[in-house]
């Protein structure tokens, strides 16, 4: 391959990292907006969950029924209709007037939005090679550290500035800018089928999510999100309601708790590969007990000691997950890998859907705040611990696998 190559295939996956950005950017926004869009629509936590949770549900869905029909059709054309959806969809959140409108666009929106994480990673696995793939879904996988960094911290300054409306805004016409790109920059691909009728993919699906073994690895993703976001959709609402926090300074905990986060992953990643994927997922587990308990029990303080006390939070919680991660990856068999990380990423949309819906039930807005989020830190812990079994279930699995 040439140096010209090379350049070319940077390109396209810097490209496809901007998708994703895109996408995740317009996910992660809803949860710190949540103190502004309680007030103004004069809605309940349960109701506000019922929002954050519908994106995740559609999309769950949505990268399901993707799954059976991703190689029937060219990627580029494909992506070019699904973007399409997502931006309109964004607009129209937007454009909302009422929460019904709100969640009707989100749903919408979460549709295009499952769809175009599956679809560019499956662009991603087209277009590089297997020799530098690691280092390519690496750069596109970054995206979500960069939306927590960059991208939040914008939403929320535009949402302060001009209002909540004009952050969708925004992720829609950067968006366009990036559809536009992706029509005239990506190649035409036009995927080989695997499989020749709608029958035999249903067959293999239904294989690959019905497997003993990796519906341990399915029950530990979908626990896994459980523990983080039956609390993080509410960490901002409380952090105004509870803490004291003003509406324009949570952006603050967003970009540093980010900044954390992507700072520590490499060490939390070696530390992986030292240790192993489940000790190490064992020992941020258990730490994590600690910023769970200190948040959802926190009365009010100084903005400095929540942002420090949100960035213990952020790193360690979501630090956990790159162990766990690993662990799981080791699970698939060679030739079950794609679409077994498909149905994953619909797995996990499903339990962080279902635990942002529990979540805004056992919270309770009053006068003096909200009440009973203590509650769910205490069963964010109880199913912290329930994954670590599940886990251990996982690496015996693993290692009765390696001796015989």
């Amino acid at each position: 391959m040439t140096q010209e190559d090379l350049k070319q295939e940077r390109i396209y996956v810097l490209l496809l990292a901007a998708i994703q950005f895109a996408h995740i950017v317009d996910f992660v926004v809803m949860m710190p907006l949540g103190p502004v869009l309680i007030k103004e629509f004069g809605i309940s936590p349960a109701q506000f969950g019922g929002l954050v949770s519908s994106y995740n549900y559609a999309g769950a869905i949505a990268g399901i029924m993707f799954g059976l029909i991703a190689d029937r059709f060219a990627r580029r054309t494909l992506l070019g209709w699904v973007m399409a959806g997502f931006i309109i969809g964004t607009f129209l959140c937007g454009m909302a007037t009422s929460f019904s409108l709100l969640l009707t666009a989100r749903i919408f929106t979460g549709v295009f939005g499952g769809i175009l994480n599956a679809l560019v990673l499956a662009i991603v696995t087209d277009l590089v090679p297997f020799v530098r793939r690691g280092t390519a879904m690496g750069v596109v996988m970054s995206s979500f550290s960069v939306a927590s960094v960059l991208g939040v911290p914008l939403g929320l300054t535009i949402a302060d500035y001009m209002g909540w409306k004009w952050t969708f805004f925004f992720i829609a016409s950067f968006s366009v800018l990036i559809w536009l790109a992706a029509l005239k920059v990506l190649p035409h691909l036009v995927p080989e089928m695997k499989s020749g009728t709608a029958k035999q993919v249903l067959k293999r699906y239904l294989r690959i999510g019905t497997k003993a073994d990796y519906l341990k690895a399915y029950s530990l993703i979908f626990l896994a999100a459980m523990t983080m976001f039956i609390l993080i959709p509410f960490l901002a609402p409380y952090a105004v309601s509870n803490i004291g926090i003003e509406t324009h300074q949570i952006k603050y905990m967003y970009f540093f708790g980010g900044a954390a986060t992507v700072l520590t992953a490499r060490l939390f990643g070696k530390l992986t590969d030292r240790l192993g994927s489940f000790k190490m997922y064992m020992i941020l587990a258990l730490i994590s007990i600690a910023p769970v308990l200190l948040y959802t029990n926190a009365g009010p303080m100084s903005v400095v000691f929540y942002v420090l006390m949100g960035m213990f939070f952020m790193t360690i919680v979501s630090g956990r997950m790159i162990p766990c991660m690993t662990l799981i990856s080791s699970v698939p068999a060679q030739e079950d890998r794609g679409t077994f990380m498909g149905l994953l990423n619909s797995v996990r949309s499903l339990g962080s859907a279902t635990a942002t819906l529990i979540g805004g039930l056992i919270i309770v807005e009053t006068n003096q705040g909200m009440k009973n989020f203590d509650i769910s830190g205490y069963l964010s812990i109880t199913l912290v611990i329930i994954t670590i079994i599940v886990a251990r279930f996982i690496e015996s699995s693993k290692n009765s696998a390696v001796i015989s």
